[in-house]
């Protein structure tokens, strides 16, 4: 679960993660209030789930308080578009309005979970400001790595020896120890999955502070963290992801225009592959899982059609636990709630897949039933109008 900039901000100062001056408005004349308060120069940020708002117009610099109403009146209620939105862009319903930093250097500090290794990874750049992908890439040896034993736990050396790494002056580095500590104590208090400063600044005056936050919390936590809901903003997030989160459906809505409807989350991600392999795009992940109730199907496969960039399904099951049978019958009675306008590919291996064929061949849907799964993606890209 996401949540926006000045949210993490909050969480990491309770935690004694140092962060500029500021506050949150939903209005013009509340971003004017904050900023006289301030004082001086102010930075107003557009609060949305999607990183480069500065190259889509939500960050900019006011003078005062006056020019900090015209920047939000102007932001609020704007659609922001950046590289991490798609094209529709989301929603502005709040800016943070922040004291502007007489900035020295720009540096980089994340947490995450090193899967390979079970265990959170800190990691620490001289590299700021930019994208961590693009300094992995361009320059790998300015990023720093130092594991969290979840048996020890953080320990102080650690956060020294980041800091020293980082070529901080000797009497900043005592600061960005304990600043990299009390992340680390945000991060597991926190059941998060991701947090990131970025960038980490050192300013004119030798102040180390979080210029950005954020944090991603891990769902399966919510019964630990009763405050997890209010920090959720619906706004932010897809209405078909948030329909599908409902029904216990794993959906995720892709750019693409081949819709797909598969059961298991390996055989997910190899349905994709093989489609973009034929010159398609996949239009969503969509996960019923291996136990999916009649009415999930139905639920999964309305969902699916509901988008409307999609052209073409390609339905991949391997029946199991869910028997194919149950699939077909689901996106029979589907086909009874919405209109379908475009060609469905079906490929069905396992327990019942004569009875689950039978029921497709003999329901008078659009569908192509396909051998493997190689015949299946050169059917539906085919049938979405080829490749491109």
């Amino acid at each position: 679960m996401k949540v926006h900039e000045y949210q993490a901000k909050q969480i990491f100062a309770k935690y004694g993660v140092p962060v500029p001056k500021g506050g949150v408005a939903s209005n013009p004349a509340e971003a004017r209030n904050i900023a006289a308060e301030i004082g001086g120069q102010v930075v107003i940020k557009a609060q949305v789930y999607a990183g480069g708002r500065g190259k889509g117009g939500g960050i900019k610099v006011a003078k005062s308080p006056d020019e900090a109403e015209k920047l939000a009146k102007e932001m609020i209620g704007m659609r922001l578009v950046t590289h991490q939105t798609g094209k529709d862009g989301v929603p502005v319903d709040k800016v943070l309005v922040e004291e502007a930093m007489d900035i020295a250097r720009e540096l980089y500090l994340s947490i995450v979970i090193d899967s390979s290794r079970r265990m959170p990874v800190i990691m620490a750049s001289e590299a700021g400001g930019v994208d961590i992908e693009q300094v992995a890439s361009e320059t790998p040896e300015k990023i720093l790595k130092a594991h969290a034993d979840p048996m020890t736990g953080f320990q102080p050396f650690i956060g020294r020896r980041l800091a020293f790494g980082l070529n901080l002056e000797a009497e900043q580095v005592r600061p960005a120890g304990q600043l990299i500590g009390n992340l680390y104590r945000a991060f597991r208090e926190q059941d998060a999955s991701l947090a990131e400063i970025n960038p980490l600044v050192v300013t004119r005056d030798g102040r180390l502070l979080a210029l950005d936050a954020k944090l991603n919390l891990d769902d399966n936590a919510v019964f630990r963290h009763k405050d997890y809901p209010e920090l959720r903003d619906p706004a932010q997030e897809d209405k078909l992801d948030l329909e599908a989160a409902k029904h216990n459906l794993s959906y995720i809505r892709l750019d693409g225009d081949v819709g797909c409807m598969v059961n298991g989350a390996g055989l997910a991600m190899a349905t994709m592959d093989i489609i973009k392999q034929m010159g398609g795009e996949p239009a969503n992940f969509l996960d019923v899982g291996g136990g999916a109730s009649d009415e999930q199907v139905i639920k999964a496969f309305t969902l699916m059609l509901s988008d409307p960039h999609v052209r073409a399904v390609l339905v991949n099951i391997f029946g199991g636990i869910l028997r194919c049978d149950i699939v077909a019958r689901g996106m029979i009675e589907a086909s009874k709630q919405v209109e379908i306008k475009v060609p469905i590919v079906v490929r069905m291996r396992g327990t019942n897949v004569d009875e689950g064929m039978k029921l497709l061949a003999d329901s008078g849907l659009p569908v192509t039933l396909a051998s493997d799964l190689k015949d299946a993606a050169e059917k539906v890209v085919a049938a979405r109008g080829g490749r491109g």
